[in-house]
């Protein structure tokens, strides 16, 4: 069964071994690039996609992006001997418990860990405390004020996942950004999202910063299949993060709660009760963004309320190369659906969403 853009949505698990696609070519794949593949057959790809991206530039460091979700995961452990480190980006939003696991994984692994922070930090960014550094506004005018909506996202991102991966680029290559390239290693997928559909690409050259997505191929099927066959089935008291035996493949405890990997909650396209959700299972990590709830109200900050749409257009831009779950609600439908029949939303907000505006 496929969706109308073309990515595969299967009712249920495959057999282990049958080859999966999706239904039509991505705009950004090239030629075969979609076609159809065992698990084994996308495994093999994916190596053949970093190999590429080390023969085709002057890579000095290859760094996988462990964002503490379950395709993450996957990525880091497909390719444990190819990368250089680990990076994460504590954005300063999300669930400690997330930062703990990937931490966790890092040294199980015996992996080098770099654990990078925004300068500006969100509670700063939300009550418009942090000035625009150029242009005619730069020193007077706040880059951004108020809990972000859609129009928020591209700041938020710009400011707490982009700004720090870009500052460790210039530590590593400095000004030598020709010549010295790194690559990031994340896990973004066609078949993820109507925006991942329609530019995601397995090799993308920014300056000096070469993005690599070795599963960009992989459909929902492989991603279930690879789970069945690496991660601990047994019944028996697991090991932390399922970390049961050597080679196995890790799970963040949070993803099974909220569904996410909760690495960053800026709420700039949170989903209905999203809030409850995480006070439910991490009710730290909510009062902390209550309090600053708080704090916005006390300054008369219209955009007061975490989750809400503050005025403004919609970013139309492409979602961050990290916001695997930043996804608009116009033309999701098929996400919506998935919302409603997982009873993350209730009918009538299913409807809310989904019947055109009068």
């Amino acid at each position: 069964m496929s969706s109308r853009n073309g990515r595969r949505r299967a009712p249920g698990d495959m057999f282990p071994g049958m080859p999966d696609a999706l239904a039509k070519r991505p705009p950004k794949a090239e030629d075969g690039e979609h076609e159809i593949r065992t698990l084994d057959e996308a495994i093999a790809r994916s190596l053949e996609i970093l190999d590429e991206a080390l023969a085709t530039y002057p890579i000095v460091g290859t760094y996988w992006l462990s964002s503490g979700g379950n395709d993450s995961a996957i990525v880091g452990h497909l390719l444990r001997s190819r990368y250089d480190a680990v990076l994460h980006v504590n954005t300063g939003t999300g669930i400690p418990e997330t930062t703990q696991y990937v931490h966790d994984v890092a040294i199980a692994w015996g992996d080098t860990l770099h654990e990078l922070h925004p300068r500006n930090a969100y509670r700063d960014l939300v009550l418009g405390q942090v000035l625009a550094s150029r242009g005619p506004n730069a020193g007077k005018r706040a880059v951004w004020q108020g809990f972000p909506g859609p129009a928020g996202h591209k700041v938020m991102y710009r400011h707490l996942k982009d700004e720090p991966l870009m500052r460790f680029r210039r530590g590593v290559v400095g000004d030598e950004g020709r010549t010295r390239k790194v690559i990031y290693l994340g896990g973004m997928r066609w078949a993820e999202t109507e925006r991942r559909f329609r530019n995601a690409e397995a090799i993308d050259q920014d300056g000096a910063i070469v993005w690599v997505s070795p599963l960009v191929h992989w459909t929902d099927a492989h991603m279930r299949e690879y789970r069945a066959r690496y991660r601990c089935q047994q019944d028996h008291e697991h090991a932390q993060h399922r970390l049961c035996f050597d080679g196995a493949l890790p799970l963040n405890e949070v993803t099974e709660h909220i569904h996410m990997s909760g690495e960053c909650l800026c709420g700039a396209y949170a989903k209905p009760g999203e809030l409850d959700e995480v006070e439910f299972f991490y009710p730290e990590t909510a009062a902390r963004l209550k309090a600053l709830e708080r704090e916005a109200v006390a300054a008369g900050i219209p955009a007061c309320r975490w989750g809400q749409k503050p005025p403004g257009d919609e970013d139309a831009s492409p979602a961050g190369r990290l916001c695997s779950s930043c996804t608009t609600i116009p033309g999701q439908d098929d996400l919506i659906d998935q919302w409603r029949d997982i009873g993350l939303i209730t009918p009538e907000q299913h409807a809310a969403f989904t019947t055109p505006a009068a």
